[in-house]
């Protein structure tokens, strides 16, 4: 931060002002002082010329004198929502006014000659003014002059007045330095819990109302200044606050227009013994650090007030005005070719990051949280930034390293408050009052093989009174957070860097040198004054110091071979910079900013200044970029260019000038007394286009150009001049000029040539066709370049045109796939040859989208058999797959099949995997998956008949397996290994029964048949292993209840109270039945029970009675058949009917009715 004055205006008759009031909205200056002076100034910046901002040139606009008041005016305030202005008088005249037609009029008056206005206040909203005297009466009153409310404070001598923010509640001034607090009617609220100095009256209070934004989220907003120059922080009416002495009779105090600086006047004794009492200026941040002291001239400064944009201050100073310049410290920064500065908004706690991409007029933005400094170099930037507290991060600070578009790449949280931060392309540096730290940041294009090979390098915190070698570097511990912290006395004030220094300066004048990477301590030099800020140029030889008073000086760090230049940088002194430049091509030449001039200075000596208030953000080429950021930074819209300033030095005029007024002679004479890459190329140019070969060769190795070498060979090597021309005229992006230079002389195959080079295929076609000459290989080449580059943009129907014309089927294939015409890419493959590389290509389209006959149809046309095979896999076409594997003599689509089979097992698409495993020949693994599916399906309480329906399917398939096993046509694959692969496999033929009994019994149980349920339902007894057996005898005991069978009955209950998987409520819950069914009926069969004599059959071999449920007689052991239509046993296989399928039986009398098997539901009726 650099603050000077830089205007100064007069009163007439020499009367002495008392206050100042600046409208930061319209810009107008309201003065008041003795005998009645009210005056009000305007200062306009001239707008049609060249420099901007503060090196404006301003002039008054407006110096009207108001005339009402005849006592010296005590208080003027402005009202900037309704544009008018009050004052008031020592006699208690109160005078309102209003702009109308560019003049000033009195509106209102107001007469209370008790006694003298101390204090008067707009609100935020301007709708009240409130009013103090010193006898203590308070007047509220209107934006149309109304009177809200009034109050006399009987014994109360008032000081000065301050709305709150929020316009809810005032503060008062007493004379005993006491502040109290009342709400907007009147009634008191508080006394503030502050100390007021003894015998010190409050001089000023200015609560800053955060329409601009906070510096910090809960920041000091409140101040109070005491006349003997105690000043009061406060966050609010409630905080202690912050003491800070100022050393000063202090006279006035004023916030800028966000808060973030405050201003205070007043005296100060001083050493000089000339003037032993001089007014100061002195700069304070929220939290009271001291920011600058400026020293006033005149006897005594009454007021200061803020210009509307905080640029500059206006000074009351006996019967002057002085202007004060402010040069703020923003935080910004500049590499390639982006500017990222910080700014605050009204509506967000966070800092506002804006990126500018000024090459591009692009802007990224980000918000971050309590920002304390940016800082740029190569292609980065680091934002340093304060930790919440209630976040538990490894550190209390963070660095955040940024690319052009704000996006973090890494970063680092740190222990140490980051006060002052630099870096250079690969380090960045920040140092605290009593330590640095320095951090080599990695991003992912340094991540080399080398960047790897030193990631076990430790990083540390320096204390500033410690004299690293560099030698210990990497067995550093890398616990930073248990360092111990030695008190200071000499604090670091700023730093410096480049890729091979680091320079700590400290208040006492002392700067450190260290060298980089290993940081090791080289020397130590002392200085007379503070340093500032400090600048190393390009090759680290020579560096430059701004004092805290604005003198810059230089240090050098390496002798210089230049005679006579030490001596001369020992004198070298300026005043008033606030800031400097190295050029980052030439270790001599340097750009200061004085005041709002900017001068560029080679081996010391200075060019003419130029006008400007830009802070300069590079030095290149002899090119000085700068960048308007007050402009920038206040305006609301985005920057543009016209905020970047683009500045030439003077010797790169002059060469421009030489140039086109004299000759390469002088300028190659001129040039080699101010030698530079940038004029060398100047002089290279121009001797090109004069086609001076032999001068334009010397320049362009001097600048170490080697495509302007080339160029020249090429010249050289040409004995048409115009062909020379049009050359040196390609070279300089010419192209239009070249292309007619090489028609005029007939070389249509040049200007083809040139705009082949160029991609200007357009025009190459219409050249072509401009005559003879062009081939139909050009032509087409051209086409097919033009739908490339329709193509690139996915302008796909533009470009198939373009590719149709230029027989480019590669392409067209491409085009008509993105387009979906999958009609024309089958006409491709009609047009195309047997065997073309590009039939692979389409089929493989085609096969993407499903289509699956014109996919084949390519692949057979390119002898790809097995990819469409595949894919008639892929798109589960099986029976076309199989038949182009049986045609063309595939081998091992079986197994193709299988893998398939169990991709699809594998994602749980069983029903396929079986229909896969099938045609596969593998039947013993789809006879495994369908049993497997029939049990989780019963664990999913599946309906009946779907269980009964993937059992059957599993028995067909076992017996299918078992006749192609007899007849010896079973796949090899299938019996490698095992002589028969179904052993350990469950008969599925037993599900398939269990199930479809189980279904029977419940119909016949529906329908009223209960001795043929009961029957059927005891068949349930052979398949336990396979059904629930709770399931089981739950029916058994239902069907025989139903057939009054209760001796089947109870040993059914007692079954279901003995098995294992019942729980113990529906144990009991059968029990509970059972005791309630057997109290009532006899525990034993009936005559229609299963022992009955209707439930009796005789065995045809020993004529024995046994029941009809038997499976066999238990006398001889003859087998019996049970039937499937309707659960009983047939006694005499010969008389029962055969289903040539399932070989399952059943009554013959059932069947007469029936057209298929009640198994397997097959429709023959076959008997054996």
């Amino acid at each position: 931060m650099f603050l000077y004055l830089s205007k100064k205006i007069a009163i007439p008759n020499n009367i002495k002002l008392k206050c100042l009031a600046w409208n930061k909205e319209q810009g107008y200056i309201a003065c008041g002082g003795d005998d009645g002076l009210l005056k009000i100034l305007k200062l306009d910046s001239a707008k049609d010329g060249k420099a901007k901002g503060l090196a404006a040139a301003s002039n008054l606009s407006m110096n009207q004198t108001l005339e009402g008041h005849n006592g010296q005016i005590q208080v003027v305030a402005w009202n900037e929502v309704h544009q008018k202005l009050t004052s008031s008088d020592q006699y208690g005249l109160i005078i309102v006014w209003m702009l109308y037609k560019g003049s000033w009029y009195e509106e209102m008056i107001n007469n209370r000659n008790k006694s003298v206005v101390r204090g008067m206040a707009w609100s935020c909203d301007g709708q009240k003014i409130c009013i103090v005297y010193e006898d203590g009466a308070i007047i509220m009153g209107s934006v149309d002059g109304n009177r809200i409310w009034g109050k006399e404070l009987k014994g109360t001598a008032l000081a000065g007045i301050e709305w709150s923010p929020d316009s809810q509640f005032l503060l008062f001034t007493l004379r005993n330095g006491e502040i109290h607090a009342y709400d907007s009617q009147g009634l008191f609220m508080m006394k503030l819990n502050i100390t007021a100095p003894p015998e010190a009256a409050v001089v000023g209070m200015q609560w800053y109302n955060g329409k601009q934004g906070y510096y910090e989220p809960n920041c000091p907003v409140l101040a109070i200044l005491y006349s003997n120059g105690h000043l009061l922080l406060l966050k609010d009416a409630n905080d202690d606050g912050i003491l800070i002495k100022t050393n000063m009779s202090a006279t006035c105090c004023q916030w800028n227009h966000n808060g973030s600086v405050l201003a205070v006047t007043g005296t100060m004794t001083t050493d000089d013994e000339e003037n032993p009492i001089s007014n100061m200026l002195q700069l304070y941040s929220p939290y009271g650090e001291h920011l600058r002291t400026l020293r006033i001239p005149g006897t005594h400064v009454s007021s200061c007030v803020w210009e509307g944009g905080s640029l500059r201050l206006a000074l009351a100073v006996d019967s002057y005005i002085y202007f004060a310049n402010l040069r703020p410290n923003y935080k910004w920064g500049y590499y390639s070719n982006t500017v990222v500065y910080s700014t605050i908004k009204a509506d967000r706690p966070e800092t506002c990051i804006t990126f500018w991409d000024t090459k591009n007029n692009e802007c990224y933005s980000k918000y971050v949280s309590r920002l304390l400094g940016i800082s740029a170099a190569g292609e980065h930037c680091v934002l340093a930034t304060r930790s919440e507290e209630n976040t538990a991060q490894s550190g209390k600070y963070g660095l955040i390293l940024c690319n052009t578009i704000g996006t973090p790449v890494d970063t680092k949280f740190i222990e140490i408050e980051p006060l002052n931060i630099t870096m250079n392309p690969t380090h960045v540096i920040i140092a605290s009052k009593s330590e640095f730290y320095v951090w080599n940041f990695r991003t992912p294009k340094s991540r080399s093989s080398i960047e790897f090979a030193r990631m076990d390098r430790k990083e540390r915190i320096y204390h500033v009174d410690d004299a690293p070698s560099g030698a210990a570097d990497k067995i550093i511990s890398d616990n930073m957070t248990s360092r111990t912290t030695l008190p200071i006395v000499d604090p670091i004030c700023c730093i410096a860097c480049s890729d091979k220094t680091i320079l700590i300066g400290r208040e006492s004048g002392l700067v450190q040198r260290y060298t980089l990477p290993q940081v090791a301590l080289i020397s130590r030099i002392n200085l007379a004054t503070r340093p500032y800020k400090m600048a190393i140029n390009c090759d680290s030889t020579r560096v430059a110091v701004i004092d805290v008073n604005g003198v810059m000086t230089f240090m050098e760090l390496e002798p210089s071979s230049i005679e006579g230049m030490s001596d001369a940088l020992k004198g070298f002194e300026r005043r008033d910079i606030w800031d400097i430049k190295w050029a980052s091509d030439n270790a001599e030449l340097f750009a200061i900013m004085e005041k709002t001039r900017m001068y560029v200075f080679r081996n010391l000596d200075p060019e003419e200044p130029i006008l400007s208030s830009g802070y300069i953000c590079s030095f290149q080429d002899l090119e000085l970029k700068a960048v308007l950021l007050d402009e920038v930074i206040q305006e609301t819209s985005p920057p543009g260019p016209h905020h970047l300033l683009q500045l030439e030095v003077k010797s790169l005029r002059d060469t421009r000038e030489l140039l086109s007024k004299v000759g390469l002679t002088e300028a190659a004479t001129f040039i080699e007394d101010n030698p530079h890459p940038r004029l060398w190329r100047l002089l290279a140019e121009a001797a090109v286009e004069q086609l001076n070969l032999q001068v334009a060769e010397t320049a362009f190795v001097r600048c170490r150009d080697y495509p302007g070498i080339q160029l020249i060979k090429r010249l050289q090597s040409m004995n048409n001049d115009i062909l020379k021309q049009a050359e040196v005229a390609a070279y300089f992006k010419k192209f239009d000029q070249a292309e007619k230079l090489y028609l005029d002389v007939d070389r249509r195959d040049l200007a083809v040539a040139l705009r082949e080079r160029l991609g200007d295929w357009f025009r190459v076609i219409q050249l072509i066709k401009m005559g003879p000459g062009g081939t139909d290989t050009q032509i087409e080449v051209a086409w097919n370049c033009i739908g490339d580059f329709l193509a690139d943009r996915h302008k796909w129907e533009a470009a198939k045109e373009y590719y149709e014309k230029g027989n480019n089927h590669e392409k067209l294939v491409q085009c008509y796939y993105n387009l979906e015409e999958y009609d024309a890419l089958e006409s491709v493959v009609n047009q195309l040859p047997e065997g073309h590389p590009l039939l692979p290509v389409i089929a493989d389209r085609l096969a993407s989208v499903g289509l699956c006959e014109q996919a084949v149809k390519a692949y057979i046309k390119c002898n790809c058999i097995r990819l469409a095979v595949d894919t008639c896999v892929e798109l589960q076409q099986w029976s076309q797959a199989v038949a182009l594997a049986e045609e063309h003599q595939v081998e091992d689509i079986d197994g193709l099949l299988a893998q398939y089979a169990e991709y699809l097992l594998n994602k749980g698409d069983l029903t396929q995997a079986v229909e896969l495993y099938r045609k596969a020949g593998c039947t013993v693994e789809a006879v495994k998956i369908l049993i497997n599916l029939a049990k989780s399906a019963q664990a999913k309480n599946s309906p009946l008949l779907y269980i009964k329906k993937i059992y059957l399917l599993a028995a067909l398939l076992v017996d299918k397996y078992k006749e192609t096993r007899r007849t010896g046509a079973v796949n090899q694959n299938a019996r490698r290994g095992v002589t028969d692969p179904l052993l350990g496999i469950e008969n599925p033929w037993r599900g398939v029964e269990a199930y479809h009994y189980l279904m029977l019994s419940q119909r016949q149980l529906y329908r009223g048949f209960t001795d043929a349920a009961l029957k059927t339902a005891l068949q349930l007894q052979q398949y336990e292993n396979i059904l629930d057996p709770e399931t089981v005898y739950c029916v058994i005991a239902l069907a025989s209840c139903a057939n009054k069978a209760f001796g089947t009955c109870s040993k059914a209950f007692i079954r279901l109270e003995a098995l294992e998987e019942v729980s113990e409520s529906r144990r009991q819950k059968y029990a509970d039945l059972a005791m309630e069914l057997f109290t009532k009926f006899a525990a034993r069969d009936g005559g229609g029970g299963v022992s009955g004599a209707s439930g009796m059959i005789e065995c045809p071999n020993c004529e024995t009675l046994v029941p009809g449920v038997s499976t066999s007689c238990p006398s001889c052991e003859s087998p019996f058949v049970t039937c499937v239509a309707t659960g009983c046993s047939i006694p005499d296989i010969h008389r029962a009917w055969t289903c040539a399928t399932c070989k399952h039986s059943a009554l013959a009398s059932e069947m007469a009715t029936r057209n298929t098997c009640p198994l397997c539901h097959d429709h023959s009726r076959r008997a054996h």
